[in-house]
């Protein structure tokens, strides 16, 4: 072979190598179009709240997965409950009626809480990838230290799904805890019986809540609120309950005051007029702490119909 053929084979043997090498100034692009795997996490939208324990969300390629909480069960709102699943409720009308109520209670806690919300969703390589019903199985976490999951237990909207996970130990000891407190819906062995039969609170629930009013708090009282909505199927007479919070600042309702079956009432932190969708609790300064709060909403005998955490 020649000189002139030799450097030839060279240019084109170092110009083939060149070729497998990435061009350091290009630019990659990752698309996601599968679900997670076991053990790692997405940012997602939540863009339907199926029930209390099960959302549809949306991942940033544009897909949509069905999604179940891992370790827990919310009361069904769509077919009958089984009230022996749920320890201290009784398998009877009243005890299938209570669970339909706080499971519409546990969806309104989703609905507030990750409803159009980008939130972080986490599987667990301890539990199965995917339900009986081909839902992923995941842990929601909406800007905050603790699950979603786990916030449902400690408020008595869930009981614990026993299954295999790794946080089981931990949710086990929240379910328990929530019993032993009568919190939620283990509150059942103290109801206060409605005229109608029903019971009074178990409908009521918190649909909307700002503790941070725009500008300075304490200059706009108003801007904080606490909306409660009842989503039971009977009025609900609130005569002398109370809101209040963790640091026992009480609002009294109005004697006669009555919440009708889908209607709501914002109570406000300041002044104002009275009406059957707004009260105002009449402080001068704010109430509600923006660092986390506890709103709890008490009866005429002093027995707590809701305790939630926000």
């Amino acid at each position: 072979m020649n000189r002139g053929a030799t450097i030839v084979v060279v240019l084109l043997l170092v110009l083939s190598g060149c070729a497998g090498l990435e061009d350091p100034n290009a630019t990659t692009t990752e698309t996601t179009t599968e679900a997670p795997t076991d053990g790692t996490s997405y940012r997602v939208e939540v863009v339907e709240v199926v029930d209390g324990d099960t959302y549809t969300v949306e991942f940033p390629d544009g897909h949509t997965e069905d999604v179940r909480l891992l370790g827990v069960d919310t009361p069904e709102v769509h077919v009958e409950n089984t009230p022996d699943e749920f320890e201290g409720i009784p398998t009877t009308e009243a005890g299938r009626d209570w669970l339909r109520d706080w499971g519409h209670r546990a969806s309104e806690f989703a609905r507030t809480r990750v409803l159009g919300k980008t939130v972080r969703i986490e599987t667990d390589p301890a539990a199965d990838r995917r339900g009986s019903y081909g839902r992923l199985l995941v842990y929601v976490y909406a800007n905050d230290d603790k699950s979603v999951n786990e916030r449902l237990l400690e408020q008595g909207y869930a009981r614990l799904y026993d299954s295999s996970f790794s946080q089981r130990s931990e949710f086990a000891a929240d379910e328990r805890r929530a019993r032993d407190d009568a919190v939620g819906m283990w509150n059942y062995d103290a109801p206060t019986t409605t005229t109608d039969g029903g019971t009074a609170g178990s409908s009521i629930t918190v649909t909307d809540y700002r503790a941070d009013a725009p500008g300075d708090d304490h200059e706009n009282p108003n801007g904080e609120y606490v909306t409660l909505t009842n989503v039971g199927s009977s009025a609900v007479d609130l005569s002398g309950w109370t809101l209040s919070d963790a640091a026992d600042h009480r609002f009294r309702f109005p004697d006669g005051f009555t919440l009708e079956p889908d209607a709501s009432v914002t109570i406000y932190t300041g002044s104002g007029t009275d009406s059957s969708t707004e009260l105002y609790w009449g402080s001068d300064t704010a109430i509600w702490n923006n660092g986390g709060d506890t709103i709890v909403v008490t009866d005429d005998d002093g027995t707590v119909v809701l305790k939630e955490e926000r």
